[in-house]
């Protein structure tokens, strides 16, 4: 028996006074799947994302994780299903360094009276940092420098590394190549499939679409707020996606 997408969502409508950001929106997401989600400015990708993270309520529609409907109130609903957000300005706190980052919020105690009194266990938190960073491949040398020193690769890895860490069901990544050099830039596209390798379902907004095309296993196109076309990225062209962005593709669906 086939089993449901790990995330999906249907008919989600959102307004903002006037603008109607979301109108009547689906998504899927499976198991290990990488989904690019491409649309022009406007289209709605970035309401959706905060709607599937927990950042927003949508006016109507609903939400499923592994084919049971949820609410998502928060980032921290989200979070308590395995679903992790790297937005595009990382969210990292530069003045601390890769484990402090990646613990973050979820600090590891020590056991017994040093615990209670409110000591950290800073051995396993850097251990298990390193063996984070080392498994997705992540080109973090310094575990003890701020990453305010780092270059944006590095801090991207540290980023996805610590979303792929907490995160069993789902990663979204927003415009996660944006201002990275070509090197940086086949670093992180090699973290996502390492990422999908585990059984994570990735979401991957890009404006790129060589980068598009290069990770992703399928492609979903929103326009105008809503999902007009979906592609197998194996069976489609650069030019076929934007004729789906910009309306001209003939066999668009609601």
């Amino acid at each position: 028996m086939k089993r449901p997408p790990v995330l999906a969502a249907r008919g989600l409508t959102k307004s903002y006074g006037h603008v109607q950001a979301l109108d009547g929106t689906d998504f899927d997401l499976h198991e290990g799947e990488v989904v690019a989600l491409i649309g022009d400015n406007g289209a709605g990708k970035s309401t959706l994302v905060r709607i599937l993270s927990g950042s927003e309520l949508p006016d109507a529609g609903y939400i499923t994780v592994d084919g049971c409907e949820v609410t998502l109130k928060s980032p921290t609903d989200a979070q308590a299903l395995g679903i992790e957000t790297v937005f595009q300005d990382l969210a990292l706190a530069p003045h601390l360094d890769p484990v402090q980052n990646m613990y973050l919020g979820r600090e590891l105690m020590r056991s017994g009276l040093a615990g209670r009194l409110g000591f950290m266990d800073v051995k396993a938190m850097r251990a298990h940092s390193r063996a984070a960073f080392d498994d997705l491949g992540a080109t973090v040398r310094e575990l003890t420098t701020p990453v305010v020193g780092m270059s944006g690769g590095q801090r991207q890895g540290i980023a996805v590394a610590r979303a792929a860490a907490w995160a069993s069901k789902v990663i979204f990544l927003d415009e996660p190549t944006a201002a990275l050099g070509v090197v940086q830039t086949e670093n992180v596209l090699r973290l996502i499939r390492r990422v999908s390798e585990k059984g994570v379902g990735v979401v991957f907004i890009s404006h790129s679409m060589p980068h598009v095309m290069s990770v992703a296993d399928r492609i979903e196109v929103l326009r105008r707020g809503r999902r007009v076309a979906t592609f197998s990225a194996a069976d489609t062209s650069m030019e076929e996606l934007v004729a789906a962005m910009t309306g001209a593709y003939k066999q668009e669906t609601s």
